[in-house]
C-alpha cells in the first residue's frame, strides 16, 4: 500500500487554528514542515497544496480551504485529476471516539457523524476505501454542545495529551512510509500520552 495523498482536514482562518476541529490539519502541517514539503494556495483544488517526498517517495499535501464540511470538493478533484485511487488517501482529521492523547489508523468505514468525511466519501463516488489516521479530541458532555466543543480549544492537559499524540501521529508516518501500515498502526497502538 503506498499513500500518494495525505489531506489535514480543518476550517481556514486564524479563528479556527488549533480548535479541536483543526487538528487533522496542525499534523499535516506538522508533516509537510518534517519532510520540508512547502505548501501553496492552488483555487483550482480549493486548498493548500504541497508536492514532496517522504522517505523516498513522492506523496502530496492537501489542507481543503473550503471549511470542514465541503472538504471532498478539494480532495476529489485533486485524486481526480492525478488518478489517485482512494486507498492511496490518507486523511488525517479529529475523532471525537477516542479520547484525549489517544491516535489511531483505520480503513474505511463511515463518516461517525464527521461532515468532513461525509463531504469526501461523496466527492470520491460514494467510495469510504480511504484510510484516516484519527486524533483523539474527546467528547463534549452533551450533543447540544458538540458545535462549540470542535470549534474550542482544548483546556491545557487536554491540549499536553493531544500535542503528544499528534507527535506520535507524525513519527507513524515514517513507518508507513519505510514498513508499512500494519507497522505505523501498531505503533500508535501502543502509544500512551504522559507517560
Amino acid at each position: 500500500m503506498t499513500v500518494k495523498l495525505i489531506a489535514g482536514l480543518g476550517n481556514p482562518g486564524s479563528e479556527y487554528a488549533h480548535t479541536r476541529h483543526n487538528m487533522g490539519v496542525d499534523v499535516m502541517y506538522m508533516i509537510a514542515d518534517r519532510y520540508g514539503i512547502s505548501l501553496r494556495t492552488d483555487s483550482k483544488y480549493n486548498g493548500e497544496v504541497g508536492r514532496g517526498m517522504i522517505e523516498g517517495q513522492e506523496v502530496r499535501l492537501v489542507f481543503p480551504t473550503t471549511y470542514m464540511n465541503k472538504s471532498g470538493d478539494s480532495i476529489g478533484p485533486l485524486a481526480n485529476f492525478f488518478k489517485i485511487k482512494p486507498e492511496e488517501i490518507l486523511v488525517i482529521h479529529d475523532e471525537l471516539d477516542l479520547p484525549p492523547g489517544v491516535a489511531k489508523y483505520k480503513l474505511g468505514g463511515g463518516p461517525g457523524g464527521h461532515n468532513g468525511l461525509k463531504s469526501i466519501i461523496a466527492c470520491l463516488g460514494n467510495c469510504q476505501n480511504f484510510h484516516r489516521l484519527r486524533i483523539g479530541i474527546g467528547k463534549p458532555v452533551t450533543r447540544a454542545e458538540m458545535i462549540n466543543f470542535v470549534l474550542g480549544k482544548p483546556p491545557k492537559a487536554e491540549m499536553e495529551l493531544i500535542e503528544q499524540a499528534k507527535q506520535a501521529a507524525v513519527e507513524s508516518i515514517g513507518l508507513l512510509f519505510t514498513q508499512n501500515i500494519a507497522k505505523a498502526t501498531n505503533m500508535l497502538n501502543g502509544f500512551k500520552a504522559g507517560r
